[in-house]
């Protein structure tokens, strides 16, 4: 037990950058701390870590222990989460990442519903609109709407999804339909914003992605308030059929130049990969897939 104890605090002292962190984590003294790394290198006879009182750095020997001490330590946790999902019941805390708009919409009202079947899990959703690190921010499944990129995650994908350039019939009376991708510079374009920069409209055009800078005299980095804008008749906007296929339906928007939408933004649940998935990660993903699933969600919601 020593013998672990040590190997652990020495990955914990790397993952969080020095000795107090990892002492404030675990509630003891860093004193407590450097003894157990001062066995740990007198037991094996070998220098793993350079440290000073501002900071620490990995000897030669240190980095090619540490990778076999966190792969160690990954394969225990994957030992142990493979016999507890023997008992089928999901316990413990799920931290949960996904896109602002979509996120209040679509995963937070379908929470409570999820907990009700899961009696013995917790939970934190964290919304927010960037690209996160899941392995560095130690998060358990994160939402995004867009194509896996990261050849260390894993992505399921929960539903379909496509974006679409909309506008309210009142708009469309006063100033026209579109017809062609160049007839969007004749009208007002409602679009967003982040970091400074203008995003583009993406469309399929002779067999090809394209991306058009439109332009409009109102632009805001909030998708939901392009929303908004659009059903009072201020332009077109270029928006995902998760966040407007309710006011479709109902006659408050309509499409354009269909004919030119691009491949689907698809909805996918992500993180990162594991031997043996928590189950308490495999019960959400099946839960949002179930949900997503339903015809008539899409229509009682959005």
């Amino acid at each position: 037990m020593d013998q672990f104890k040590q190997i652990s605090t020495f990955v914990d002292v790397i993952a969080k950058g020095s000795l107090s962190a990892a002492a404030r984590a675990e509630g003891i003294a860093p004193a407590m701390i450097g003894r157990r790394l001062d066995a740990l290198e007198e037991r094996l006879g070998v220098k793993l870590l350079q440290r000073t009182t501002r900071k620490i750095a990995l000897t030669h020997e240190g980095t090619a222990f540490l990778e076999d001490c966190q792969r160690i330590l990954a394969e225990l946790e994957d030992a142990e989460t493979a016999v507890s999902e023997r008992s089928a019941h999901a316990t413990g805390h799920l931290l949960i990442s996904a896109p602002a708009g979509f996120g209040r919409q679509h995963v937070a009202p379908l929470l409570p519903s999820f907990l009700a079947e899961h009696r013995d899990l917790t939970l934190t959703l964290s919304l927010n609109d960037r690209v996160v690190d899941l392995i560095g921010e130690g998060i358990d499944v994160a939402i995004r709407i867009a194509s896996l990129s990261d050849s260390n995650l894993i992505g399921v994908k929960l539903a379909d999804n496509k974006r679409v350039v909309v506008a309210s019939p009142a708009y469309l009376k006063r100033h026209g339909t579109p017809r062609s991708l160049d007839e969007l510079a004749k009208h007002n374009c409602l679009a967003i914003s982040s970091d400074g920069s203008q995003r583009g409209w993406t469309f399929r055009q002779n067999g090809k992605n394209v991306t058009l800078k439109v332009a409009g005299n109102m632009v805001c980095n909030d998708g939901e308030v392009l929303h908004d804008w659009a059903l009072a008749g201020k332009g077109l906007a270029w928006r995902s059929m998760w966040e407007v296929g309710t006011e479709i339906e109902s006659g408050q928007l309509q499409t354009v130049l269909d004919e030119f939408a691009a491949p689907g933004n698809d909805i996918y649940a992500v993180f990162a990969q594991r031997r043996h998935l928590p189950l308490r990660i495999r019960a959400l993903v099946d839960f949002l897939r179930r949900a997503y699933a339903l015809p008539e969600y899409w229509r009682k919601v959005g």
